[in-house]
């Protein structure tokens, strides 16, 4: 239908962009006709058959002629620009990705930083106990020590976004953990106190990632489509851990315990310097968005954020039943995430005595599948709303799945007599694991979707 009413338009600028509409045609008005180098026409009513007719000839002339031509035609129905680009008799298409999926890139990459820089230290944690001689509750307490700042910094950094936007609260989190990360070596040869203060303060850091992520992907992406963008989001979240346990035991062999953490702080920087000059807080601010893209992303949004005005206050939203249990279902998310994270690299050590290559080796495959997972959860939970379920029916499987598979599978594994066997079923807890961000994740954004609309209105 929408292509249909593209075509009986009057005015064919909506068909053809002045930039790029029939380059090297020369026209003059001749008595009532369109003259075009060797090609005399009558004028033409866009829309009727035989506008279509004229529009196949002359494409068809342009080819025999072995001229080179390009036009671009303007899909509106999912703010895609197409440019079919026709020369010597070959035909080739170009697709413009839409600004949405260059934002929600780099919201992969930075997750993909985050989770890397937490990781390096879970692998270099053990040369330094080694060379400072310290005991296995020490390591409790320097593992620990980044959750001390990220406690605090998760609720103060959503109250950051709420007030400053996504864009800013999460260039100066980067360059905050990124110089945290740089000064983590030297502090550790420093004294004990100074090597907890600055993983305290990665902490407190890194704790606005993920308000900001969320936020940002709320306010980019219509909600039939967020459940993808938080799955590829948090994919980069997971292959982060990846990168930093593959990563971290080649620097540490070839430069030494500085060589990881100046790797990952100067990509921090590098990626600082790209967020800055291509994003804003909103779609409607940025200069590189289209008009049939805007408006793809605004008819996406809730209906109930557009009817209410006014977003819920913080009291409201803890008298509720539904928000106590997304604090649970995040709290026990992350309980079992973190214990993993941290602690992965260190029981393959211990337990089945690999060295710390293979043990790295061991922890990367689980969270490597996970990143994978994650996505195909997401484009699952977005396939089942579109074909007409019920968006809390979805939400709530999507969730059981990521729940009860990772608690089976880590029964499991208390019965593991290698370190085959216990990586296939880490894989799979923490592949199940990931059903949750299409579940209780994507819940948070009901409260960010009317706490933007009041934005917007506040705005205009």
């Amino acid at each position: 239908m929408a292509a249909k009413s593209l075509l009986h338009s009057s005015n064919p600028s909506c068909f053809f962009s002045s930039q790029s509409n029939l380059p090297n045609l020369k026209r003059t008005r001749l008595g009532g006709a369109f003259k075009t180098r060797n090609l005399l026409v009558k004028p033409i009513k866009w829309g009727s058959q035989q506008s279509l007719s004229f529009s196949y000839k002359l494409g068809r002339r342009q080819q025999q002629r072995g001229s080179s031509r390009s036009s671009v035609i303007k899909c509106t129905a999912e703010g895609i620009e197409r440019g079919i680009l026709i020369g010597g008799g070959e035909s080739r298409e170009t697709i413009l990705v839409g600004e949405r999926y260059k934002v929600v890139a780099l919201l992969a990459c930075v997750m993909c930083l985050c989770n890397a820089d937490r990781v390096v230290m879970s692998v270099a944690v053990v040369p330094l106990a080694a060379k400072f001689g310290w005991s296995s509750s020490f390591l409790g307490i320097v593992q620990s020590s980044f959750l001390w700042g990220y406690i605090f910094s998760s609720v103060i950094g959503g109250a950051l976004v709420d007030k400053y936007g996504g864009k800013k609260v999460l260039a100066w989190g980067v360059a905050l953990w990124s110089l945290s990360t740089l000064l983590t070596p030297w502090a550790a040869t420093h004294s004990t106190a100074s090597l907890l203060a600055v993983r305290a303060f990665f902490g407190l850091a890194e704790g606005v990632a993920m308000p900001a992520m969320s936020t940002l992907t709320s306010r980019w992406f219509p909600s039939h489509e967020r459940a993808s963008a938080i799955g590829i989001c948090m994919g980069g979240f997971h292959l982060g851990n990846v990168v930093g346990l593959l990563l971290t035991p080649i620097m540490l062999s070839t430069i030494g315990i500085s060589g990881p953490f100046i790797l990952f702080s100067s990509l921090g920087l590098l990626w600082l310097s790209t967020w800055t000059s291509k994003v804003t807080n909103d779609p409607c601010n940025s200069p590189f968005v289209s008009k049939s893209e805007l408006r793809l992303i605004q008819a996406g949004k809730s209906d109930s954020v557009a009817k209410k005005g006014n977003p819920p206050s913080l009291q409201h939203l803890l008298s509720k039943l539904p928000s106590w249990t997304v604090i649970i279902a995040n709290i026990t998310n992350n309980w079992g995430y973190f214990v993993l994270l941290s602690w992965m690299p260190i029981y393959f050590n211990t337990v089945f005595n690999v060295n710390l290559k293979q043990a790295a080796w061991f922890s990367a495959v689980p969270w490597g599948t996970m990143a994978v997972s994650g996505y195909m959860a997401g484009k699952a939970s977005d396939s089942l709303i579109k074909a007409g379920y019920s968006l809390t029916l979805v939400r709530k499987i999507m969730q059981s799945i990521g729940f009860i598979g990772p608690g089976v599978s880590l029964l499991c594994l208390n019965y593991a007599k290698s370190p085959a066997v216990a990586a296939v079923l880490i894989t799979i807890a923490l592949s199940l694991s990931s059903f949750s961000q299409a579940g209780y994740l994507l819940n948070i954004q009901i409260a960010q979707d009317f706490s933007t609309a009041l934005q917007i209105q506040q705005e205009h």
